[in-house]
């Protein structure tokens, strides 16, 4: 299987090749892959180097001549380093573009905390009115970068990882999908957390939601899963309580539990591996069950 960040190069390059509008803008990171590319559109595949700050001005410079940029790096070089540029110069000013990160929570353990973004999703909602994709496999993430590119002049944020899910889900972006029903509670799980969650309730009497996409939250489809219930776990991959406020919104009208379950804030500072990652966050599938299971039974 390919990775989701192989999958944006290759929907990318096609697009470059399709659209005179798009153009990407990079800061090193997967530069290399995008060569053949910026061969053939040098005006239109722009690497500022290691330059996060001006990677956003760039994209919203472009934005304001008409353009449609994709900007790429690494989740905390992409929204935490030029967070004031995402601030001003595409919200602000009023444009749009789509963010493509790579490398997210936890997954190169080995390039340490300056590589780890767990609140990145918890500070684009700090912002309105953004669109943010989770998908947890290749094939998603292609429908959801053709998605984000054609969603006309909107700030997108597509959040691809190394850690994915073994099979793709048939998604509707802004929409969450049923993958399993039953009748005690509804656990949501986000993008490369359905595995996880899958194994974890194997055999438990409750509905498993899918989400791909995280914001606009889709409250209407949690309600319709609980139905007359009252207990939600959320699953995402980055920090824990990132959608609480959603969900409790989504259910402010009747009495609920909620269960927000993700990266911790506490720091883990060994590098360790991604699956050691996850089984320290308690986001594994035994830790998984342990926790859901407490909550609901």
């Amino acid at each position: 299987m390919d990775t989701m960040r192989d999958r944006f190069v290759d929907v990318t390059t096609r697009l470059l090749d399709e659209d005179p509008r798009l153009a990407v803008v990079l800061a090193d990171i997967t530069a290399a892959a995008f060569e053949p590319a910026q061969r053939r559109h040098p005006d239109r595949v722009v690497n500022v180097g290691i330059r996060e700050q001006l990677l956003i001005g760039a994209a919203g410079g472009l934005a304001l001549t008409g353009m449609r940029p994709i900007a790429h790096t690494f989740a905390s070089f992409l929204i935490e380093r030029p967070w004031e540029q995402v601030k001003l110069d595409l919200v602000h000013q009023g444009v749009g573009a789509v963010l493509v990160s790579a490398a997210g929570s936890y997954d190169w353990p080995a390039g340490g905390r300056t590589h780890m973004s767990p609140g990145d999703v918890a500070l684009l909602d700090t912002l309105p009115d953004w669109t943010v994709h989770v998908p947890g496999h290749p094939d998603e993430a292609e429908q959801l970068l053709r998605d984000a590119y054609a969603d006309g002049d909107r700030n997108v944020y597509v959040r691809l990882s190394a850690h994915q899910n073994a099979e793709p889900v048939a998604v509707e972006p802004g929409r969450f999908t049923t993958v399993r029903t039953g009748g005690r509670g509804v656990v949501l799980a986000v993008g490369p957390m359905l595995d996880a969650v899958l194994a974890a309730t194997e055999g438990l009497d409750v509905t498993v939601l899918y989400a791909a996409t995280v914001r606009p939250f889709d409250a209407a489809g949690l309600r319709a899963a609980l139905g007359d219930k009252a207990d939600a776990v959320l699953v995402e991959p980055y920090l824990a309580g990132t959608s609480a406020n959603e969900a409790h919104a989504a259910l402010g009208d009747r009495p609920h539990r909620v269960l927000a379950l993700g990266v911790p804030r506490e720091e883990h500072r060994q590098y360790g591996s991604i699956p050691e990652h996850l089984a320290a966050y308690g986001l594994d599938a035994a830790s998984l069950r342990d926790r859901i299971g407490t909550f609901l039974w």
